[in-house]
């Protein structure tokens, strides 16, 4: 049993790495940079996340998924608290969920543009001639693309 004296944010941080993004099941939380912080208030655990958007519909899935995960590694006192400031941006996420995007067919975010009109790199082929389809796809934070080389279309996930 987890108590307030054998508590260990480095042990809950490696828990967390263990769980997934619900949209993009590749990526993990911390791939995303959502968890802000661990902290710990005698035998409780609070985590702090930042959705990727305002509004995210997985945020509600990710934090119940925190907390399964964290109760089926004995702490039963957990606090989940979501702040909007500062805004999640891209530059939170890690090198490895960035790769990790590209492996899964994602185009991952890239500075150089927020939604350009073409240019991205297909993870498919690694093309740049490509064109942009919708600004959405399939969830708020990714558009849409297709490579005019290998005709596929990919999802690219938002810079902000």
């Amino acid at each position: 049993m987890v108590t307030a004296n054998n508590i260990s944010t480095q042990n809950i941080w490696k828990i967390l790495e263990q769980v997934t993004d619900p949209e993009v099941p590749v990526l993990t939380i911390t791939d995303l940079g959502i968890v802000r912080d661990v902290k710990l208030n005698g035998d409780e655990v609070e985590i702090i996340i930042t959705p990727t958007y305002t509004g995210c519909p997985a945020m509600d899935m990710i934090a119940m998924n925190i907390k399964m995960a964290l109760i089926e590694n004995g702490y039963h006192k957990i606090k989940i608290t979501s702040v909007l400031a500062p805004a999640w941006t891209t530059d939170w996420m890690s090198e490895a969920g960035k790769r990790k995007l590209k492996e899964y067919g994602i185009a991952a975010p890239d500075k150089r543009f927020t939604i350009p009109a073409d240019g991205v790199e297909c993870p498919l082929c690694n093309s740049t001639n490509t064109k942009l389809i919708s600004e959405f796809g399939s969830t708020a934070c990714k558009a849409l693309y297709q490579c005019n080389d290998c005709k596929e279309p990919f999802d690219f996930f938002k810079c902000h």
